[in-house]
């Protein structure tokens, strides 16, 4: 079959790039209207009961992870000329299409009691803007009466303020998002450079916009530097410039389709998809230099390019499309997962690895057969000292140090099961983004002073409408919102409770000693209150009361901020600390306390993402044995492929315990990934151990050097340009891309010992003496049919060309 291909690919070569090209404008114009995500990853399936009550809490509380928060500690603030800067800038904010809300000193309201209609109503405490120092100094002692804001906008102990800004759920999610944030930090930078006060920003909009601009910027740049480096070893490999154009040629066009793939399928930019146009440079650019290569060898055998070029697609067609099959598995595994996320990385690489084959397959051997053939510099490369230095050393240990080997990897085994147990699975919300990032920086910034700003919920029902309004419910509650107030790594809890705090200290005329819950002697006239303040306009405290609360005031909403303290840490607080307590608080009631809020969908997530890896490591290591089997139709060459391939993934979970690499999302994939282009190695070996095993009377010692000599040399090739092009990710400034270079490039150093060394020891072992036979139905007669068909024969297959050439030369 491979052979009627390579016969057709040469007589249609003009058609053929002619539909490459008209194909790549239509795809690059497509891609054009690619967009970055601006949501955080949805890596919790929706089927999730944490996920189904997380959504109906939003719809009930509304979002808890769209507001920006701008942080301050300096003093000087309080200076009439400076205040009035920052009363300017909170005006200016309100104004931004896109801001909803903005919560500040200068935008603070109080709670005031209106003796006439028996009812509360709210007032801004800053009614115009101050005019003198004693004005705003007056003012200054109201706001700081006031305990409802203490621990809330201003830190009591540091004196730090924060301005909190809510944004419009429609603009978070859209790629208006870009032109809000961009408008908010105008006006904050201005502030900051007149004022000279340092501004600190935290919040989940602002991860997002930082993560998606950096995702943008290093996307990229990583596509640009792949690129340039991976034509400086194309040079380097073969000392020819069309080498070097037309590899990078099928590069671009392979980038362009899959930018094109993404935008056609519906999905949109983000971390993982990210990627994966500069891993398809990594891909696309061995399968052209194993193409040339093979051209190369074949060329120098005949003399006459479009004989060898039909050779190298009939010889190496059938196992190329195996390896790239098995490198698509290793992505293929994700789109079995309900994680959004995985889904569409996981089928948009294995989409675009068999487009990287079609098109090298097509363009390297079109091409190609119109240039110039090679000359004799341009082949020297074949001959490399150091090369064929390398493969007689293989052989040599292979043949003749067979228990070094075996005592080598069993050390290895052994110091990274050392390894292995000091991998810890931790991870931070802002896990990727660097340690000394103005992110972080600022991030510890609010943790010291008002313990955090990722959002944590929880929601009390008390089982029965109009429960809140029932005093021993409401006790229960605010003794459970004491014990997290108490708790170091939360932030001041904001709840009903607080609520009606602030409530009783309004109705004793603002006096901070009754900053409490209202008791059985004052309990019906607050309430009263309360009611009566329900539905009355923009000074009522309805608003206020609707984000505690649901509508039938049976379930309450108790909202706190929490540092990034990791998973570990985080399941420690939540299991052992306030779940006890919890339980404690509220035993003897019918009331329910349940979790929710994104910072326990991101520690599920983790839980999720990492056993649902764990599931597609498995379905790899099928996939990757069925290919095997179908291949050779032998169980036992099954296990010739995966060992090695488990050799390779245990030593490099031993690197990422010495590397001190935490087991999370980001690191966990690189195993299923590593899995797929690694046994790439395994079973062209095993095929051109096969390949050499069917002709008559050859011993497997013999077999073996040819296999290390022919396959050894492209494997090596292969596995260099792998490794470079990995570890270019160890640039990034993303943890879990950073990760990706180093185990990646370590699984591929590691990868030609289990292949180049450890296997062909096994098959020396296990094979000795005898033969390797394989039923005629197995794909891997193809290859050796092809491989072995006379040259006779291709020559005159080729006498059916239409091409202008000169006549062929037989050898």
């Amino acid at each position: 079959m491979w052979g009627h291909i390579a016969l057709f690919i040469i007589k249609y070569r003009s058609w053929l790039l002619g539909l490459i090209a008209v194909s790549t404008v239509y795809m690059a114009w497509v891609a054009k209207d690619v967009q970055m995500t601006y949501d955080f990853a949805q890596v919790v399936s929706p089927k999730d009961p944490d996920m189904v009550y997380f959504q109906q809490f939003k719809k009930t509380f509304g979002e808890d992870g769209n507001i920006l928060v701008v942080g301050m500690q300096d003093s000087s603030v309080f200076k009439l000329k400076k205040f009035q800067q920052y009363d300017q800038l909170t005006e200016n904010l309100v104004k931004v299409q896109g801001v909803s809300g903005v919560l500040g000193i200068p935008k603070l309201i109080n709670i005031e009691k209106d003796t006439i209609n028996n009812r509360f109503v709210t007032a801004p405490v800053f009614k115009q803007v101050p005019t003198s120092q004693a004005q705003l100094d007056s003012l200054m002692r109201v706001v700081n009466s006031i305990e409802f804001y203490k621990g809330q906008v201003i830190a009591p102990r540091s004196g730090a303020t924060l301005l909190a800004i809510t944004l419009d759920p429609t603009f978070l999610n859209s790629n208006k998002r870009g032109a809000v944030m961009d408008n908010i930090l105008n006006l904050t930078e201005k502030f900051e450079k007149e004022s000279g006060i340092k501004l600190h920003y935290a919040g989940l909009p602002y991860v997002r916009s930082t993560m998606t601009s950096k995702v943008s910027a290093e996307m990229k740049f990583f596509a640009l530097l792949m690129v340039a480096v991976m034509a400086v070893i194309l040079y380097v490999f073969f000392r020819t410039w069309s080498a070097v154009v037309v590899p990078l040629l099928v590069v671009v066009i392979v980038m362009i389709w899959c930018i094109a793939s993404i935008v056609l399928l519906g999905f949109k930019i983000n971390l993982l998809t990210g990627l994966i146009p500069s891993i398809l440079v990594v891909i696309s650019v061995p399968n052209c230099t194993y193409l040339l290569s093979r051209y190369h060898f074949d060329y120098r055998k005949s003399g006459n390019q479009i004989l060898a070029m039909t050779r190298v697609i009939r010889k190496i067609g059938l196992i190329t499309l195996v390896n790239n099959t098995t490198t698509a598995i290793g992505f293929f595994v994700f789109t079995f997962t309900d994680i959004a996320i995985l889904y569409q990385f996981g089928l948009v690489a294995t989409i675009n690895i068999f487009v990287a084959f079609i098109i090298s397959f097509i363009m390297i051997p079109a091409v190609f057969t119109y240039l110039p053939g090679p000359t004799d510099k341009q082949l020297e490369h074949l001959d490399s000292k150091p090369l064929v230095g390398i493969v007689h050393f293989l052989d040599f240990i292979v043949l003749r140090r067979r228990r070094t080997i075996y005592l080598t990897a069993a050390v290895l085994v052994g110091l990274a099961a050392i390894g292995i147990s000091r991998i810890e699975a931790v991870s931070y919300m802002v896990d990727d983004l660097p340690k000394k990032s103005s992110v972080n920086e600022d991030l510890s910034f609010f943790e010291a002073r008002f313990g955090g700003v990722m959002p944590l919920e929880f929601v009390v029902d008390t089982k029965q409408p109009k429960g809140l309004l029932k005093l021993p419910n409401l006790q229960k509650i605010d003794q459970f919102d004491k014990f997290l107030q108490a708790q170091p790594e939360l932030s001041t809890p904001i709840s009903m409770v607080t609520f009606l705090r602030a409530a009783k200290q309004a109705f004793y005329n603002g006096n901070p000693d009754f900053y409490k819950l209202p008791d059985n002697d004052d309990k019906n006239f607050i309430l009263s209150y309360l009611a009566n303040s329900q539905g009355q306009g923009k000074n009522s405290t309805s608003k206020l009361l609707k984000t505690f609360t649901d509508s039938t005031q049976q379930r309450a909403r108790i909202s706190v901020k929490i540092a990034d303290i990791g998973s570990h840490k985080l399941d420690t607080l939540v299991n052992r600390r306030i779940e006890p307590a919890i339980k404690r608080i509220f035993a003897g009631t019918d009331m329910v306390v349940r979790r929710t809020g994104t910072t326990v969908i991101f520690t599920k997530g983790n839980e999720y993402v990492i056993g649902t890896l764990g599931e597609s490591l498995m379905w790899a290591f099928g996939l990757v044995a069925v290919v095997v089997l179908l291949l050779f139709h032998s169980v036992r060459t099954i296990f010739y492929a995966l060992i090695p391939n488990i050799l390779t993934l245990t030593l490099t979970a031993g690197v990422m315990g010495y590397f001190g690499i935490a087991l999370k999302p980001s690191t966990a994939l690189i195993y299923v990934i590593a899995l797929g282009i690694d046994g790439d190695n395994s079973i062209h070996l095993l095929a051109k151990f096969r390949q050499e095993m069917a002709i008559a009377n050859r011993s497997v010692s013999e077999a073996i050097t040819n296999t290390l000599s022919e396959a050894g040399t492209s494997m090596f090739y292969t596995s260099i340009v792998l490794f470079i092009g990995f570890s270019i990710y160890g640039f990034s400034e993303f943890g879990g891309t950073k990760a990706l270079g180093v185990l990646m490039g370590a699984s591929l150093l590691i990868t030609n010992f289990s292949n180049l060394v450890f296997l062909p020891a096994l098959l020396v072992t296990f094979e000795r003496g005898g033969s390797w036979h394989t039923p005629k139905a197995a794909l891997v007669h193809h290859y050796d049919e092809n491989y072995h068909e006379e040259d006779d024969d291709m020559d005159q297959n080729l006498q059916r060309l239409s091409v202008e050439r000169t006549p062929v030369k037989t050898t």
